[in-house]
């Protein structure tokens, strides 16, 4: 069994160094000394190569709001998968997502179904450049949206370049040099400074790209201030406003948006969405998404794929979001409770310095004490890394699958008896480093 040179995933990892760079398809799957491959999963578990079972907190990076292989969401993707997977013809399935979508969130009256989230951001910031004929965006220091150039821009800024206030800085090294110029940087929750800055470049600005709660800055919400400042100042100098709820959609029936009272021009939504099958949508008012439309023409913004819409992410989109009803949601909402609850205790048990932050089905673990605000506030110091590294390491050979951030995603069918069994893995795991 993994770490043994001697496992099942260890014999595959041999084969994947062949022919895949690094051995790996997705930079976060990594874990020294190599990856633990997946077999199969049922609800909130894991069974690996070597027939171990784990419990996942991750549940693919958000994504499978109702764990592994729920059974109405199988049965719904073999309902259509026999009648063929996709086709260069249109079909009902994606009408009928795209009217639960519609129904469910008010700011949403038209949907453009793409492949993925980084597809959907990408897109959007097109189509907003498209209506107002402006080039610019703006996006928060450390907020993750996608691989998209401009998304990316000042993505792991670090003490050593990210200067007094944010600035441009590449993610990826040969960024040309017109993608840093055309994005720019604001602070998290510093309204005035954000402010000042989007004022600074009011007639070039197309969008403002935030998430209400950016998983990359440690999971801390946007202040209500913040968000009404970047409303005004988006509606004062004509931009649009973009909500990437691409994880964000987990918070709230009606779309995290509604939970933080934000009133966007254009939205994002992926993961869940798609219940498991790739996916991704731009949606948003009639306004903002005529850009897509073709009745007079050629679209200002283009956009096509040749899986977008396929009736299986449609199907396997519908079940799930049928499935997640208010009640579900509030569910959620006090099991993330009760997980964030238990981690606190076990730090003030043990006297392990660190805290916890998150909001519904989401927590995250941060080994320090000082006030998180923004990307700045979270960012790990070398000695925070390492410890963040330990205990992930050490909740993987308990039984546990946390992101490498020690960050978890709760599905519907985690239950009390698991989040207890998962804090008390960590409360011990506290005790191995102290």
């Amino acid at each position: 069994m993994w770490p043994s040179e001697e496992s099942q995933s260890a014999a595959i990892f041999r084969r994947a160094q062949k022919v895949l760079p690094g051995g790996i398809s997705r930079l976060l799957t990594w874990v020294d000394p190599y990856p633990i491959y997946a077999k199969s999963g049922k609800g909130s578990y894991i069974e690996d190569a070597d027939g171990i079972k784990r419990m996942d907190l991750m549940n693919n990076f958000a994504s499978l709001i109702h764990g592994h292989a729920h059974p109405q969401i199988v049965e719904a993707v073999n309902s259509v998968i026999t009648d063929g997977s996709c086709f260069a013809l249109p079909t009902e399935h994606e009408i009928k997502l795209a009217e639960l979508l519609c129904e469910r969130v008010e700011s949403v009256k038209k949907v453009r179904f793409c492949n993925s989230g980084t597809e959907a951001v990408m897109i959007a910031l097109k189509a907003a450049r498209a209506r107002t004929n402006r080039p610019k965006i703006a996006k928060i220091e450390g907020a993750y949206h996608g691989m998209y150039d401009h998304a990316e821009v000042s993505l792991e800024s670090s003490p050593t370049n990210w200067g007094n206030s944010p600035k441009s800085i590449p993610n990826t090294r040969g960024t040309p040099t017109a993608v840093l110029e055309d994005t720019l940087v604001l602070p998290l929750n510093r309204p005035s400074e954000a402010e000042q800055l989007i004022l600074s470049q009011s007639d070039k600005l197309a969008a403002i790209l935030i998430d209400p709660v950016p998983t990359n800055l440690g999971m801390i919400e946007m202040t209500p201030e913040f968000i009404e400042v970047v409303q005004k100042t988006a509606k004062k100098i004509g931009a649009l406003l973009i909500v990437d709820e691409v994880i964000a959609f987990r918070l709230h029936y009606h779309g995290a948006q509604n939970r933080y009272g934000i009133n966007p021009d254009l939205t994002t939504f992926a993961k869940i969405i798609g219940g498991g099958y790739p996916v991704g949508a731009i949606c948003g008012t009639d306004d903002a998404m005529s850009v897509f439309s073709h009745d007079n023409g050629r679209p200002l913004n283009s956009s096509s794929g040749t899986f977008t819409g396929n009736p299986i992410s449609m199907a396997a989109g519908l079940t799930t979001m049928e499935l997640l009803t208010p009640e579900a949601y509030t569910r959620l909402d006090e099991l993330g409770r009760y997980a964030r609850e238990k981690i606190r205790t076990a730090f003030e048990k043990i006297g392990f310095p660190g805290q916890v932050s998150g909001v519904g089905s989401m927590y995250q673990i941060h080994f320090h004490e000082r006030e998180l605000i923004d990307y700045r506030t979270t960012y790990q110091s070398t000695e925070e890394s390492k410890m963040t590294r330990k205990v992930h390491r050490e909740m993987l050979d308990k039984g546990f699958i946390l992101s490498p951030r020690c960050s978890g995603f709760l599905s519907t069918v985690s239950t009390e008896s698991e989040v207890e069994e998962m804090a008390d893995a960590f409360e011990d795991t506290l005790v191995t480093l102290t």
